[in-house]
């Protein structure tokens, strides 16, 4: 069957090296994102690689937008699917001097994303297929005072993959929701104390065996599903005084 992926936040270093491995894979890959210039020599390269690909302006602020992608998608024969790597973390510090940045934090890293995700179900339920990979983070886990409000974002958008989840399985379709531990990207760049970080190619690897297999929620590299269940059992009266 053919396939076809809209990949939302396709400039992001994790987006690319997921694109060029389904574009191996002969998927048509729609790059969407903000920096135009930018997805336009991504979709020049996975074309010069032999595979269909073109870039499509995407704004998580701008929903005005969103038909666009869902309608373009929907000229494509076969399966659509979607993955979503937006978001937005700027420093608590920053957040705590102006909670005016609370907005554009959430819209980029859940509703804006999630606002085109319902828009794009209906077309995944009349085909009876279909699969959506929702990039959480492991910050959504549990509040921690470094990152609090992006946590908050990334928890709710985790619930909100869960219910969509439960929707498509019924028609056939499928979501996986990954959650990242320390990746070497952009947004991760300068932050001290990063530890075990992996690479954007080693994350996509682990996303697309998570697709063949269809698994539901995954942690990227594995072992943060452990760091993590140590992290939300410590007990709050610990954790609150805790500065990790």
């Amino acid at each position: 069957m053919n396939q076809t992926w809209i990949i939302l936040g396709a400039t992001s270093s994790m987006a690319r090296a997921f694109a060029r491995r389904v574009a191996d894979d002969g998927a048509t890959v729609l790059l969407a994102g903000r920096d135009m210039d930018d997805l336009k020599r991504t979709a020049a390269d996975l074309v010069a690689r032999g595979a269909k690909a073109e870039a499509i302006a995407f704004d998580a602020r701008k929903p005005a937008g969103f038909g666009t992608i869902v309608t373009r998608a929907g000229r494509e024969e076969g399966q659509i699917n979607a993955a979503v790597f937006v978001g937005s973390m700027p420093e608590q510090s920053a957040i705590d001097a102006d909670p005016s940045l609370i907005d554009g934090t959430v819209t980029d890293s859940f509703t804006g994303p999630a606002q085109l995700l319902q828009m794009l179900a209906p077309l995944m339920e009349d085909r009876g297929c279909g699969t959506i990979v929702g990039v959480g983070s492991v910050a959504g886990d549990r509040g921690r005072i470094g990152n609090y409000v992006y946590g908050a974002a990334k928890a709710g958008f985790a619930t909100y993959l869960s219910g969509l989840r439960n929707r498509l399985t019924r028609v056939g379709g499928h979501v996986v929701t990954v959650k990242p531990g320390f990746v070497d990207t952009a947004m991760t760049w300068g932050i001290e104390g990063m530890f075990l970080v992996a690479s954007p190619d080693k994350v996509a690897a682990d996303i697309l065996k998570a697709v063949e297999k269809r698994r539901n929620v995954i942690y990227t590299p594995f072992f943060w599903r452990y760091i993590m269940l140590i992290i939300r059992h410590i007990p709050e009266a610990i954790f609150k005084k805790m500065s990790i």
